[in-house]
């Protein structure tokens, strides 16, 4: 276990047959099957030609013994050459035919991944790394091309050995049987060989996704990293990383490459074998000098496909364990599922928690009988200490996790029957740490929404504190945001972030609002855009800020998955309950009335001493 240590497969991972494989693998070429039929074509074609080089020359031999006459010379040497420049032709068009062919299946496969890793749920992600699923979309996609290049130069190699066989007993069969013989030895080395080259090639793509894993954690985090002065750190588990898949790849090419070896060392004895041999037969004129010549040619041909058949199972386990990697990612089953996909009209916004039970582990619950109502265009507000459930309540309204009992309903409707984009795209969220991608701060407002113009956008943006944000925009609408939204400011993210969710007019808001200090006239500004967004719709905010605590309707008090209090600000206050407590700890200091303990008597010191 230690060598491998590090690169034990993913709980959704499973091996199948190669029938499966083959079966599935089979499916995704059906689409080409015209050009898999050119291809067969060209590879027959290919076959015959190759081995009849050797009969023409052979037949040249025995035309040319005694005085050869200079036109049967040309005449075998103009064919000789028409069958290399032929051969040579067909040759790359096949392997023109069959990239077109492996690119298309390729790219299907790796759309058909990606599609899969859009449609799990947040739980997916939450227990595996993202870096290695990008591994399986793209290296284990590339290396499964690889493998159907090799199936076409398989099937030529079978063609032809087949087309060579022939030849050699029609040749001499005696001779032919000398080397049968060593056939059955060869597969017997290949096939033993096959469980070991499968197991080395899964754990070298394994490490290798470690590494894609540990780069991407690294880049994304890299500011955290510097701050902290942490780059000599990641540099270290990178390395390890790095050095344990560059072990695993060294033995994987040790084992992989001994077949060679072994294969080239029976075909060079079955050669020297058939020297002898059929030497012996022309001095005792059983065949002629021509024949003899032919079958030295054949032995080679007929050799190395068998060797290239043999060694096929070597170099197929990295295709196969591709495959087998990528379909997995597929196949992996998804925890959020809908029962029906009924169509979704426009909502009112009323959501009922009836008796709801979840958890992100089944030995910590998250909610237990959990309910809840939400009053069509109703503003609640949810507070409580780190926790106690309220993201939780908020990813089940998005339908971003599964619940274990109970009951969800939009407008009437049992969440789990609605069709879920059609319902997602009346739900505007904003996260606690807004999320842009690199563009312009036009196209990360449009995102949910392209057919929006930007003079849709600065319209509603000068709605928000006269349109004096945009102005701090060097380039307006059309700024650069940079990688994550680097470019701007923690304010200016969470207005663009608002404004995707503004221009989108969702009938449910969920809000996760940002604990970041922003100053006050950036505050002013994001309450105007959230107070056009809560007058539009049914809001859930998550709550950190004083000001949007108090612009709530109803305010939910939670701790440990339970509600504790309800009601609006000043009643709850006014009760010292569970809510005075965590405003004293987390609201008071944003009041203007807030005044520190103490700072009256230090105050009152300050002036008699002056």
């Amino acid at each position: 276990m230690g060598f491998f240590a590090g690169l034990n497969a993913e709980k959704y991972d499973r091996q199948y047959p190669d029938r499966v494989l083959i079966g599935r693998i089979a499916a995704y070429f059906k689409p080409q099957t015209k050009r898999l039929i050119i291809v067969a074509a060209l590879v027959l074609l290919v076959s015959v030609l190759g081995a009849s080089m050797p009969v023409f020359v052979s037949h040249g031999i025995d035309q040319m013994r005694g005085s050869p006459q200079l036109p049967t010379m040309a005449t075998i040497a103009g064919i000789v050459l028409a069958i290399g420049v032929t051969n040579w032709s067909a040759n790359w068009l096949r392997r023109r035919t069959t990239v077109r062919a492996i690119a298309d299946v390729v790219i299907q496969l790796a759309s058909d991944g990606f599609s899969a890793a859009m449609e799990h749920d947040l739980s997916f992600y939450d227990e595996f790394s993202s870096g290695r699923v990008v591994s399986r979309i793209t290296s284990d996609t590339q290396e499964f091309g690889n493998l159907i290049s090799l199936v076409t130069d398989l099937i030529q190699q079978i063609v032809q050995s087949v087309i060579i066989t022939v030849i050699l007993l029609s040749i001499d069969w005696r001779l032919s049987l000398y080397l049968f013989a060593l056939v059955p030895i060869i597969f017997v080395l290949a096939l033993s060989y096959r469980r070991v080259a499968r197991t080395i090639t899964r754990k070298g793509m394994q490490a290798m996704a470690n590494v894609n894993a540990t780069i991407k954690e690294t880049v994304s985090g890299i500011a955290i990293a510097k701050n902290f002065r942490q780059e000599t750190s990641i540099y270290h588990d990178f390395t390890q990383a790095n050095q344990t898949s560059y072990q695993v790849n060294v033995r994987r090419g040790l084992i992989l490459s001994l077949v060679f070896p072994t294969l080239n060392a029976i075909g060079g004895a079955a050669s020297g074998m058939m020297v002898y041999v059929g030497g012996w037969s022309a001095a005792q004129g059983i065949v002629t000098a021509g024949a003899w010549y032919l079958f030295l040619l054949s032995v080679d041909r007929f050799m190395d496909p068998v060797m290239n058949l043999s060694s096929f199972w070597t170099q197929v386990q990295s295709g196969l364990s591709a495959s087998e990697r990528v379909f997995a990612l597929i196949d992996a089953e998804k925890a959020v599922v809908q029962r029906a996909e009924q169509p979704v009209p426009p909502l009112a916004g009323q959501i009922d928690f009836e008796q709801v039970f979840f958890y992100y582990k089944a030995s910590e619950p998250i909610l237990t009988n959990f309910n809840l109502t939400i009053h069509a265009g109703e503003t609640l507000a949810l507070v409580g200490h780190t926790g106690a459930g309220k993201s939780s309540i908020a990813r089940l309204i998005a339908r971003f996790y599964e619940f274990q009992g109970g009951a969800i309903k939009i407008d009437g409707h049992d969440i789990r029957t609605v069709d879920l984009a059609a319902y997602r795209r009346q739900l505007g969220i904003v996260s606690q740490t807004p999320f842009l991608f690199s563009g312009s701060v036009a196209e990360n407002i449009r995102y949910g929404s392209p057919e929006v113009s930007d003079q849709e956008i600065e319209a509603i943006g000068r709605q928000i504190g006269e349109g004096e944000w945009l102005t701090t925009l060097p380039d307006g609408l059309q700024s650069q945001v940079g990688e994550r939204g680097s470019r701007l400011s923690m304010g200016q993210r969470q207005l663009v972030s608002l404004m995707r969710v503004l221009v989108q007019h969702p009938a449910i808001f969920i809000l996760d609002e940002a604990t970041a200090s922003i100053d006050p006239f950036t505050e002013w500004q994001i309450q105007q855009a959230l107070a056009l967004i809560l007058s539009r719709s049914t809001s859930i905010l998550i709550a950190h800020r004083l000001s949007t605590v108090k612009s709530a309707d109803r305010i939910i008090v939670m701790e440990r998955g339970k509600i504790v209090e309800e009601g609006n600000h000043a009643g709850l206050l006014a009760a010292g309950g569970h809510y005075a407590s965590l405003y004293n700890t987390y609201f008071r200091h944003q009041s203007l009335d807030y005044r520190p303990s103490g700072l009256d008597d230090f105050l009152a010191s300050k002036m008699k001493t002056a």
